[in-house]
């Protein structure tokens, strides 16, 4: 475990997961009880005081690397707008086994869910990748249902990783920057399946922001929930502009291949999708 005295203590990881919560709503990403976070912290946290229930868990999947991580994530139904009135009713708290198979669910007695998350399994397999694979001690996931990035995904022919990111993020200088690897699209999966959670997996090692089709998007952060829930707003606004301009008859330009590649090299990005 790493030295925790610059790291959020658990007060300030629920208040950042409620503020992520209300953003996603605000955009309109999250509808009802749709949409789900987790944050992974790898150090030592007492939870004994905000999460004093516990109850036997077993892992939908098996994470070896995440043995004595702990996982904070929003119950199943509940709705992200509400997670910052009251986070201890909307949040549970995993505490992975030594086995990497088995875990605790702490949970406070306010708690408005029955069970995790139903793509738990889907935030899971994220976590144990980038722990195994780059030693991450923090990370935050989001999954949030974007309209207009849901919409264009149901059209055929923004399907293709490179077509849609070229179509979806040539209307704004920034989201060259901010999502220079770019949105992996990933094809339709039942949500919450094994599949959806090995393509999810594989795309979230590529990009920080994958769109499941005719789904929504997940995206991750080493950095915060905030920066996680950004990403999703880059690209919810380039779909936005890009659904504006389907309307509008296709007349707009947008940034010429040129014109993003200056603006990649004057800010020193590399990407692969331009």
């Amino acid at each position: 475990m790493t030295d925790t005295s610059s790291r959020p203590d658990l007060d300030e990881l629920l208040d950042a997961m409620g503020a992520a919560g209300a953003r996603i709503s605000e955009i309109d990403a999250s509808e009802a009880g749709a949409g789900n976070i987790s944050v992974l912290v790898g150090w030592d946290v007492d939870l004994s005081e905000h999460f004093p229930g516990e109850v036997a868990l077993e892992l939908p999947v098996p994470a070896p690397a995440l043995a004595g991580h702990t996982l904070l994530v929003t119950g199943s139904g509940r709705r992200l707008r509400q997670i910052a009135a009251d986070p201890l009713a909307n949040v549970g708290a995993v505490r992975v086994g030594p086995d990497g198979a088995s875990a605790t669910l702490h949970h406070h007695p306010r708690r408005l869910f029955e069970r995790l998350t139903s793509e738990f399994n889907s935030h899971l397999g994220v976590h144990q990748d980038h722990v195994a694979r780059r030693g991450v001690d923090f990370q935050a996931v989001v999954h949030a249902q974007p309209p207009h990035l849901t919409y264009l995904s149901h059209l055929a022919g923004y399907r293709d990783t490179r077509t849609f990111n070229r179509r979806v993020l040539r209307w704004e200088p920034e989201t060259v920057v901010s999502l220079a690897a770019g949105i992996g699209v990933l094809p339709f999966l039942v949500p919450g399946s094994a599949e959806m959670m090995a393509a999810n997996v594989a795309g979230l090692r590529d990009h920080e922001i994958v769109l499941w089709s005719k789904h929504g998007v997940m995206s991750r952060s080493d950095v915060s929930v905030t920066r996680a829930v950004d990403r999703v707003e880059y690209a919810e606004t380039g779909a936005r502009y890009e659904y504006m301009d389907l309307v509008a008859g296709g007349r707009g330009e947008g940034l010429s291949e040129g014109e993003l590649r200056r603006v990649a090299e004057e800010f020193g990005v590399e990407t692969s999708w331009i």
